[in-house]
């Protein structure tokens, strides 16, 4: 994190949302798309899951007409006869336990099959993602902080499918309806009707809560992103945090959206609290009115207390599956409002497109721009030291007609003043971003052209900020490929890290745990150097890649690789002069120009500019090292 925003920083946006009415009917409209690509992605789970809950809605129907039928069959000649008998438990046992039984199927078809389709809805759709992560060019993720990204694969992508719980449920409760109704009919109709005025009102109540919680559900979804975004910058900066002091900035920062998030989440169930009793009052209400009418018509002799039992339950038992409506359409705005965001991101543009040709992979390769030239976009952007050096404008022109041909084998320094597009440079030349004029060549192919894989096998690139897992060190040098203890050592040797390898207690089985917490930042950069080294790039590409390193183990890991680098084209961000000295060529870049090149005593002879800065460096380097004296 390269700042410490004030809680007003990361307050969520105001953007104006349609009245009820109107984000209601669009929610809708984008839930039914959600679901239909997800029966569209797990068609045989979900057909599973639907039948199983059919199966479970007419059972329930049956079980209905079995109670009403035991009442007029077994209950009643046995409460006349005040005797009951062994035959007619059976009866009972038998006719309850087959209905039973299927129903049960049901609910475990239906709730394993909808269960298996959300979680790999789930899964799919963080790879999915994540994948999108991997494929979008740097200058998409400048514009997104890492919390964001983190919420969108993991609460969006489950707040996307978590309607598919009581999704089959619902669907099934079609089924049980159809029957159920036509069940009542068959049994009273003047019941039936008493019953079914019931149904629309649980219907018309289960469209007006959606109208209502729809965009408050939305609001909650947004506030729970954006505590995940600042928990997650808070994390990351703890240190910076400690250091600078700002401990209770981000408890305040934090508390703000937290409390964001409870007043949201507040009235999310205030919404529910009022309309839940209603949705539960109106059945019992409904059975009520069923049994008054119906004891009315029993007294006149218009019906049997078997037909009422047999309604009045059923009635009851359909009652409560009518509510798993009620659940899906509390949960759409919840599902959209994630898709949305999910949305966001596979549909991003911006994608690395590659072509079809193929370079030689053996020998040093040869690296090349022509006019190349890189603007940065920052609108949105989050790296606000880019927009820092931008002067604050939305547009940044990094790097301008910038012509280099680096030799196979060759070892190059690239030499500049802070902001004059060093990193950007080194970031072309393996294709992390494609330039906005020009064209970068690699083996005198151009890199769009390049197969998908080619610039990677080819070349490897060790920043400065470098990156450990929470692994082992051999595990970090080889990350998970097959290379054997010798080659791994031989790596580590490179890099001049077997000194504190071999102290560790576990030596390059030691675990280094999370980020590398255990190690140093120049023992990091110099597991990063191996991990680069032992695949055998034919590009080396180091940008400022030992600048955590004392000069004098920096000068061996240089020389180590350049006594090793048969087969290498070494490239390198350097500052202190005798690493400089040790290049074949010097680029002296300046404001994102290349200004002068040539080896270092020529540049120091005729540029100004060069000589300023290298001989400031190492006057700042020898006052350092006589300080630490």
């Amino acid at each position: 994190m390269a700042h410490m925003p004030s809680t007003s920083a990361v307050a969520p946006d105001k953007t104006e949302q349609p009245d009820g009415t109107e984000f209601a009917s669009s929610t809708l409209r984008e839930g039914f798309g959600v679901l239909g690509r997800g029966f569209r992605s797990q068609p045989r789970t979900l057909l599973v899951a639907v039948v199983g809950s059919a199966l479970y809605g007419v059972m329930t129907v049956m079980t209905a007409r079995v109670i009403g039928r035991l009442v007029d069959t077994v209950v009643q000649p046995a409460v006349q006869a005040r005797e009951l008998t062994g035959a007619q438990v059976w009866t009972i046992v038998w006719q309850l336990g087959i209905v039973v039984l299927l129903n049960v199927i049901g609910v475990i078809a239906r709730r394993v099959a909808a269960g298996i389709a959300y979680f790999n809805l789930n899964a799919e759709y963080r790879r999915r993602v994540t994948r999108q992560y991997l494929d979008l060019p740097l200058s998409w993720h400048h514009r997104h902080p890492s919390g964001q990204l983190l919420s969108n694969a993991n609460a969006d992508v489950e707040a996307t499918w978590n309607i598919f719980q009581p999704l089959p449920m619902a669907i099934g409760v079609i089924v049980m309806l159809t029957v159920g109704l036509v069940e009542m009919f068959s049994v009273d109709i003047w019941l039936a009707l008493v019953g079914l005025v019931v149904f629309p009102l649980l219907f018309v109540t289960n469209l007006v809560f959606q109208r209502h919680m729809s965009p408050r559900v939305t609001r909650a979804q947004q506030m729970r992103s954006h505590v995940s975004e600042v928990a997650h910058e808070s994390i990351e900066a703890a240190l910076l945090v400690k250091v600078m002091g700002r401990e209770q900035q981000e408890t305040d920062r934090f508390e703000a959206e937290t409390l964001r998030l409870r007043d949201a989440a507040v009235e999310v169930g205030r919404v529910r609290g009022i309309f839940d009793p209603l949705v539960e009052a109106i059945p019992t209400i409904g059975t009520l009115a069923v049994l008054g009418v119906g004891t009315a018509q029993v007294s006149a002799g218009a019906t049997t207390p078997a037909e009422v039992v047999q309604i009045a339950y059923l009635f009851s038992v359909l009652a409560f599956p009518v509510r798993s409506f009620g659940w899906v359409l509390a949960e759409m705005p919840r599902s959209v409002a994630g898709w949305l965001r999910v949305n966001n991101v596979l549909s991003a543009t911006g994608h690395t497109a590659y072509g079809t040709r193929t370079v030689d992979g053996t020998g040093a390769a040869a690296l090349a721009t022509e006019s190349v030239g890189y603007e940065y976009d920052l609108s949105g952007s989050v790296d606000l030291s880019a927009r820092n050096q931008a002067g604050g404008e939305e547009r940044w022109r990094a790097l301008d007609d910038v012509d280099l041909d680096l030799r196979p084998g060759s070892l190059t320094a690239i030499v500049g003043p802070t902001g004059s597009g060093k990193s950007t440079l080194m970031h072309l030349l393996v294709r992390l971003m494609d330039p906005t004029d020009g064209r970068v060549l690699l083996d005198g192919v151009a890199e769009p052209d390049l197969a998908r894989g080619q610039i990677s096998r080819a070349a490897a690139l060790v920043t400065q900020q470098t990156f450990v897992f929470d692994d082992t060190v051999a595990g970090n040098v080889t990350l998970g490929d097959d290379y054997t203890q010798q080659e791994t050592r031989r790596a580590l040797e490179i890099a001049q890290a077997t000194g504190f390898v071999d102290d560790l207690p576990d030596g390059a089985d030691t675990r280094v745990g999370e980020r590398g917490a255990s190690l140093s930042g120049g023992q990091r950069q110099r597991i990063a150097l191996a991990r680069a080294v032992i695949r055998r790039p034919r590009a080396l590409l180091l940008d400022d890649a030992t600048s955590a390193v004392d000069p004098a183990v920096e000068q061996s890991i240089l020389q180590g690789l350049r006594s090793n680098r048969e087969g290498t084209t070494v490239v390198m961000v350097a500052y202190r002069m005798s690493s400089i000295a040790l290049a074949d060529q010097v680029v002296f870049v300046d404001d994102g120009r290349i200004t002068d090149r040539g080896t270092h005593e020529e540049l120091m002879e005729r540029s100004a500019g060069y000589r300023t800065l290298v001989t400031a460096y190492a006057d700042r380097s020898d006052e350092v090292l006589g300080q630490s004296r």
